[in-house]
């Protein structure tokens, strides 16, 4: 393959687009594979294994794989003396030893703050944030594209590629471009604008199509069987691209003095941000590095975007696919490819899956920036509207110590607070008339 990326057959309007090179790639074999302590890749359906490679469907039933792995003894001081960075938990991620000593945007180690107002304000007695929005690119996507480029590598890609609602999108230009890579990013035409322009500004190929995210994804998943050498990180690289999540769970963990709170919301977009904090809360349980103890999983939509809320509340273990219609549109996934799989981890947790509207959305947004000083993307407006809704219909425990992820910047989504904020007033340059502003 070699030349440019052809895009005449494909039905967009190009936004910024840079030469890739497509030359022959030197080997996607898993030879001298180095991965860590991650042994093998398991079928979550039918738990058949296969070698480690760039598949992410099982050859005997089509179910999604994940890493599993032969984790021998880890201990907390060799967290501790680690990176202050998610490579703190190298041994417990699909990626080698000396993972740190290649250029990356080293996210992680975000902070976790204790949420006093705020829990004041929704009823919750202990409540803390973990806000993301301090990674590289201002969102939790730093953490999985980090992890799926070191995996990237080892199989032999040489671009790093996805579909994207947008967060994806900036976490993978900035990446590849650290990396040295070139990067190819499919977006919706409808994203917003800020969060065009942060990924554009890294100079990799951003393409928008006409459709939704979902109709963005099927047309990764056809390029990325016509490149070889492109890893679509949510595609073709995606069970090693979903283990970054489960640094969100490690890090609460340690930050709350190697224990697991009683309860964490979770935003859903494809659900796999949620398996994957479930999934890290028992590999840390498995380990000896926590006590054992009983935690509940949370899952937070946006109602115009709500498949897995829906699902839940009826009874369902089937998600029936939605056409997106809401301003939370980095969970705008009509059909979210671990939707299945989060009704299980909530179920099993003993959580519940709740949805809210645009307006409680913009509502949950201005809550967390006047209690706590954290201004969140729509996705962490969904978040906190949702931990309010579930508090007042008795489902989340008001007594339970409880962690909100805060997943995205609002800078990134400015238009969706934009109508509903402004200047209390403009004066003239003098004290009265600040004064008399201030009374109004």
């Amino acid at each position: 393959m070699a030349g440019t990326l052809d895009t005449r057959s494909i039905d967009t309007a190009t936004i910024h687009t840079a030469t890739i090179d497509t030359g022959p790639i030197d080997t996607m074999t898993t030879t001298a594979l180095d991965l860590g302590l991650a042994r093998q890749l398991v079928c979550r359906e039918c738990g058949a294994g296969t070698p480690l490679a760039a598949e992410f469907a099982c050859a005997e039933c089509f179910g999604p794989l994940e890493v599993a792995y032969n984790f021998g003894r880890i201990t907390r001081s060799d967290i501790e003396s680690g990176p202050p960075s998610i490579w703190r938990y190298r041994k417990m991620l699909p990626v080698p030893a000396d993972v740190d000593e290649h250029p990356n945007t080293q996210p992680g180690l975000t902070r976790l703050i204790r949420a006093d107002r705020l829990a004041k304000a929704l009823g919750i007695r202990r409540l803390w944030v973990k806000d993301d929005t301090g990674n590289p690119t201002h969102s939790f996507k730093d953490r999985v594209v980090a992890v799926a480029l070191a995996a990237a590598r080892q199989l032999g890609f040489r671009v790093l590629a996805c579909p994207s609602t947008g967060n994806l999108a900036n976490a993978v230009a900035a990446a590849a471009a650290r990396a040295g890579w070139e990067s190819v990013v499919l977006i919706p035409s409808s994203l917003e604008r800020a969060k065009v322009l942060t990924t554009a500004v890294y100079d990799g190929a951003l393409i928008a199509v006409d459709g939704t995210y979902d109709d963005v994804n099927r047309l990764a998943t056809e390029l990325a069987a016509d490149h070889e050498d492109w890893a679509f990180v949510n595609v073709n690289v995606r069970p090693y691209y979903a283990e970054g999540s489960k640094t969100l769970a490690y890090e609460v963990a340690e930050q709350l003095g190697w224990r697991l709170p009683d309860q964490i919301v979770v935003p859903i977009a494809s659900g796999s941000q949620l398996t994957k904090v479930d999934k890290g809360f028992r590999e840390l349980t498995e380990l000896g590095l926590v006590q054992p103890a009983p935690y509940r999983v949370f899952g937070a939509q946006a109602t115009g975007c709500s498949p897995v809320s829906a699902a839940f509340k009826a009874g369902r273990d089937v998600i029936v696919p939605v056409r997106p219609d809401t301003i939370a549109r980095s969970l705008a996934i009509g059909a979210p490819a671990d939707g299945p799989y989060v009704l299980d981890a909530v179920r099993r947790t003993n959580g519940a899956i709740e949805d809210v509207t645009d307006a409680e959305v913009v509502d949950g947004i201005r809550l967390l920036a006047r209690t706590e000083g954290i201004f969140a993307e729509t996705a962490g407006g969904v978040t906190v509207a949702c931990a309010k809704k579930l508090v007042e219909c008795g489902q989340l425990d008001p007594d339970g110590e409880t962690v909100l992820l805060i997943t995205g910047d609002g800078l990134k989504t400015l238009d969706a607070v934009e109508a509903h904020l402004g200047l209390r007033a403009t004066v003239a340059p003098n004290a009265k008339a600040v004064r008399e502003a201030l009374r109004r």
